[in-house]
């Protein structure tokens, strides 16, 4: 999970508002220059310190990391032998803006606890240079962020991504949005067995091939589900096919009502995925990471209906292409071809726990059949 910073440095005072809401995201830390504005912060969040331009304090107060500038605090490992009794971890801060100072860069990344970076030009091909630079390390790197759309962006580099982000946020909602974009980078679910039993013809509909810019291994496709509280792993047209060539962006997915995972734990309609709407690609081992839609092909064609139970009981439906070259996986990432499924085989599934509200999460009654 990446890690998610708020820097409450300039006027922290008119930041009540947007510091209640960090909190209630489970933000994973708060910045701030002056140890007093960490005091009644809950243990849910990490106090870090950073006086950028300023002398550092003497008493560090509640802070846990306490971030320098080598150039007016001295070095992190001087200061950590300075301070042997203050229990808290020191970190660097680096401003990239030249060859010089992105090899320092790489050298934080590469030995420091806490690597906080800025980069002064607009270009992810520092760092990149820092990510590959730091690949057997430790430490963490902060990447210092402009907005919510930056992060995505730096979530995702050399497809690793920042370790996290520090951002500055200006109004209500953006600590949510952060929050939520962080959530959406790789994780994992816990993909369950699902026996079928019973499929059923159901006649003409309009089914989605979700069509993305991204390639699918063999083993990976897209959660797609009837309810929104179990769902079947379709897999990705990377399988070859006697009459077709394979399209390994494609994942022929289900009839238009059904529901997919996309990111932050929501769902979304098939029917309502469009060119640069994000959805969540699931391997068989329940590995995730979040993809992007390039389009969406909605045609009509014959229907076949699977019904499937989990181990606790619960039902589960999905409704494809009545098509032998529509499949899903099952155990141990077997390709399992739609119409040949029969009661007694066993595909992969997911069972979410809440209820949906326009595709959010929520603790509410809610009936689905």
């Amino acid at each position: 999970m990446k890690l998610c910073w708020l820097d409450l440095r300039e006027s922290p005072e008119a930041k009540t508002a947007i510091l209640e809401e960090a909190i209630h995201q489970r933000i994973d830390g708060v910045v701030a220059a002056d140890p007093a504005a960490l005091e009644g912060l809950p243990p849910t969040v990490t106090k870090v310190l950073f006086p950028q331009e300023s002398e550092l304090p003497t008493d560090f107060g509640p802070a846990q990391v306490v971030i320098v500038d080598p150039a007016v605090h001295g070095e992190p490992a001087v200061l950590a032998e300075k301070h042997p009794d203050a229990d808290v971890e020191f970190g660097r801060y680096v401003d990239i803006f030249d060859a010089e100072t992105l090899e320092h860069a790489c050298e934080s990344a590469r030995t420091e606890r806490w690597s906080v970076l800025r980069f002064r030009d607009p270009t992810k091909i520092p760092l990149e240079i820092v990510i590959a630079a730091a690949a057997r390390a430790d430490g963490s790197i902060i990447t210092e962020v402009a907005d919510v759309k930056e992060a995505e962006i730096v979530f995702g580099v050399l497809e690793l991504g920042s370790d996290g982000v520090l951002m500055a946020p200006q109004a209500v909602g953006e600590a949510t949005a952060l929050k939520a974009a962080s959530l959406a980078t790789d994780g994992k679910l816990d993909l369950v067995e699902l026996e079928v039993t019973a499929t059923e013809h159901v006649g003409m509909g309009e089914r989605a091939c979700v069509d993305t810019c991204s390639h699918f291994r063999e083993d990976e496709g897209i959660l797609v589900g009837s309810h929104s509280k179990g769902m079947i792993l379709c897999v990705s047209e990377t399988h070859p096919l006697p009459y077709m060539p394979t399209r390994p962006f494609r994942v022929n997915a289900g009839a238009i009502h059904s529901y997919t995972l996309s990111g932050g734990e929501r769902t979304r309609y098939l029917s309502e995925l469009t060119t640069n709407s994000k959805v969540l690609a699931v391997d068989t081992q329940g590995r995730t990471r979040q993809v992007v839609v390039g389009r969406v092909k909605i045609e009509s064609r014959p229907l076949i209906s699977i019904d499937a139970v989990a181990p606790d009981g619960r039902s589960v439906n999905l409704i494809l292409q009545d098509d032998w070259h529509v499949r899903v996986l099952g155990p141990g990432a077997a390709v399992l071809n739609s119409t040949e499924l029969r009661p007694g085989d066993r595909v992969l599934g997911y069972l979410p726990t809440e209820d949906r509200h326009v595709g959010y999460p929520i603790n509410e009654f809610c009936l689905e059949k």
